[in-house]
């Protein structure tokens, strides 16, 4: 049985490109720098420039050598993802697209063009922003879902959350949109005849910003469980799996080995049927292009 993948089994990336979305912090942060230590050019895609350049800061500070470059990247707002779409097809092809920005259980939040912030950040700006870049990556499309894919479920019915909003079953949707998200991009490229390939991913829990929305008795509590759980650095070693591993092939799901898949080493994950539901996945590929006016045309 394997030991399971880490950060020290990443291969030299030199001549290698990678766009990191949500890049400036966290897992996202964690997996550039392991990136640019391996030879890698990262470009981080962050909403925020000025914490963006601060991350370029911090991994310089470890990696003299970094070769990174930055991107604004606004999943929140479809206008913002089109234009970043466009400067990234302007410049030259990338070798992996990492989509790991997300949020996580905000209060109700409307994007741009009025969409529930979870389900419009974690899918509709990552299936719009992969939808105009996908022809432009040569190697693989990373899509990073959660542990809370299990419990969710997809509501056609009330997409923008009008009728009724609850933080955590908003988020579990949206995480299980990614899963669908990504099989069928997986099946479609692979129908298409392209070499790219569809990589799903997740973190276990992993202590990162994205806990600040948690309700302050549970805030209160991760430093006492802080032991249990991955931190932003081996919450990434999934991610770095699915971007770089020797062994991995579309459609492969990667997440912890540890018990329950919450911490650990990296290795194969559980799905659910539902994630792995054709059907679903269409009707959602569908609705997608429906919301976000993007159709990648595979």
């Amino acid at each position: 049985m394997s030991k399971g993948f880490t950060a020290d089994d990443v291969s030299a990336q030199t001549g290698r490109t990678f766009l990191v979305t949500g890049a400036n912090a966290g897992i996202g942060f964690e997996t550039a720098k392991v990136l640019a230590a391996r030879g890698a050019h990262v470009i981080l895609a962050c909403r925020d420039a000025i914490r963006g350049e601060a991350a370029m800061d911090r991994i310089r500070g470890d990696v003299p050598t970094a070769e990174l470059s930055f991107q604004p990247l606004d999943l929140a707002d479809l206008d913002q993802v089109r234009e970043a779409a466009a400067a990234v097809l302007a410049g030259p092809r990338i070798d992996v697209l990492i989509n790991n920005a997300g949020v996580m259980i905000p209060p109700k939040t409307l994007t741009g063009q009025g969409y529930e912030l979870q389900f419009g950040v974690n899918h509709l700006g990552t299936f719009a922003f992969t939808g105009l870049v996908h022809g432009h990556v040569e190697d693989r499309i990373v899509i990073t879902a959660s542990l809370a894919h299990k419990g969710g479920t997809i509501d056609f019915s009330d997409l923008s959350a009008a009728r009724s909003y609850h933080k955590l079953p908003r988020y579990q949707m949206s995480k299980l949109a990614n899963l669908l998200h990504m099989f069928e991009l997986d099946r479609r490229l692979g129908a298409a005849g392209r070499a790219t390939q569809a990589i799903g991913c997740h973190p276990g829990v992993a202590i990162t910003e994205l806990t600040r929305h948690l309700p302050f008795p549970l805030r209160g509590m991760t430093p006492l469980a802080t032991p249990f759980f991955n931190s932003a650095a081996q919450g990434a070693w999934p991610t770095l799996q699915a971007a770089t591993g020797a062994h991995v092939q579309g459609g492969d799901y990667l997440g912890p080995q540890g018990l329950g898949e919450v911490s650990g080493r990296s290795g194969p994950a559980r799905a659910t049927r539902t994630a792995r539901d054709p059907k679903l996945a269409r009707e959602l590929w569908a609705r997608s292009v429906e919301l976000t006016g993007v159709d990648p045309g595979i």
